[in-house]
């Protein structure tokens, strides 16, 4: 069989039976699609860092474990925080206390006054006396509230519903604020990274769509960021592709193909049944002008509705047989 190029393949060229069916091959217009890597990622993701100084005495949840909002993944020891708890709130009894008999006093000391009993320097100490109490049991409420926080943190907790995907420490190590502990992702809504040469960038903001290549076949969205910088290392700009909620097969870290349809290609179409294929050839027959039948070797693209794009070896207006089968025992003489 002759190579692709349209050029006509052995057996000869023998005349088409009267009665053999052909099609006339229609023009097409395809996408002219660029494929470009990208990395899928979590659109709820969160990297969880230590608030509070400690060390490390337990690990509730690991790598992989699935997690609901608020349940404990970690513990820090406590000891200082629980200290300082405790110190607070012995502080808080006792200005509770001050700042209940300093009003007490003050009502007394009004009821007193309105009698003519008592003058008011006499109103005027106990109130500043109140309102001194008041303030030290304010400190001291705020005092409380800090230390229960600090206490809070030395419980690591999922912020949101997912799967721990990191964890950076183990049971035993000392961390302070701002080191990184576990890292925590949802699954179920992800977005696919993709950096594209940025002479590309403005064609790919104006389709607005996007199709990621998947183990399990495409998943089509129309839900594109283009981010409006480029990175001057790269020369690229990122591109974000949003997927829709629960798309199976993919997992936060994987890799992906993305392609974009940027512009059309001038082709034609034939149904996927007048496809001979031999091998690792691949053909159709047609009949010429002159009522001859030739096996013609093509170079195929996609598969599109029961039909396939020729992309090389036929032009628009030519007649291929319908039925290979019957064109084939035509051409041996059957």
């Amino acid at each position: 069989m002759a190579g692709c190029g349209g050029e006509e393949a052995a057996p000869g060229p023998v005349r088409a039976a009267p009665d053999l069916e052909t099609l006339v091959v229609q023009p097409a217009a395809i996408d002219r699609e660029r494929v470009f890597d990208g990395i899928v990622e979590s659109v709820e993701q969160a990297t969880l860092a230590a608030q509070t100084s400690g060390r490390i005495v337990a690990l509730e949840r690991d790598v992989d474990d699935r997690v609901r909002r608020g349940d404990l993944i970690m513990r820090i020891s406590a000891v200082e925080q629980r200290a300082r708890l405790d110190a607070a709130l012995e502080s808080l009894s006792e200005a509770e206390a001050l700042a209940t008999e300093a009003r007490a006093q003050f009502r007394r000391v009004s009821d007193l006054v309105e009698r003519k009993l008592l003058s008011q320097a006499d109103l005027d100490r106990v109130t500043a006396v109140r309102d001194a109490a008041a303030a030290r049991l304010a400190a001291a409420e705020a005092n409380v509230a800090a230390a229960r926080e600090q206490f809070s943190y030395t419980e690591i907790r999922a912020p949101f519903a997912g799967v721990v995907t990191r964890r950076h420490v183990d049971v035993g190590e000392a961390v302070s604020p701002g080191t990184p502990l576990v890292a925590i992702a949802a699954p179920e809504v992800l977005r696919v990274n993709v950096d594209v040469p940025q002479a590309l960038a403005e064609e790919v903001r104006g389709l607005g769509a996007a199709t990621v290549r998947t183990v399990k076949g495409e998943v089509p969205s129309e839900r594109i960021t283009v981010f409006p910088a480029a990175s001057a290392g790269s020369n690229t700009v990122r591109v974000r592709i949003d997927l829709p909620a629960g798309t199976p097969g993919l997992f936060p870290g994987m890799f992906v193909k993305a392609g974009f349809a940027i512009g059309d290609l001038a082709t034609v179409r034939v149904p996927a049944s007048v496809v001979v294929r031999r091998g690792e050839v691949t053909a159709v027959y047609v009949v010429t002008g002159e009522g001859r039948i030739v096996l013609r070797q093509v170079r195929l693209g996609r598969a599109v509705n029961g039909a396939i794009e020729v992309l090389a070896g036929l032009e628009p207006g030519e007649r291929v047989a319908a039925d290979p089968v019957a064109a084939t025992l035509a051409v041996e003489g059957r």
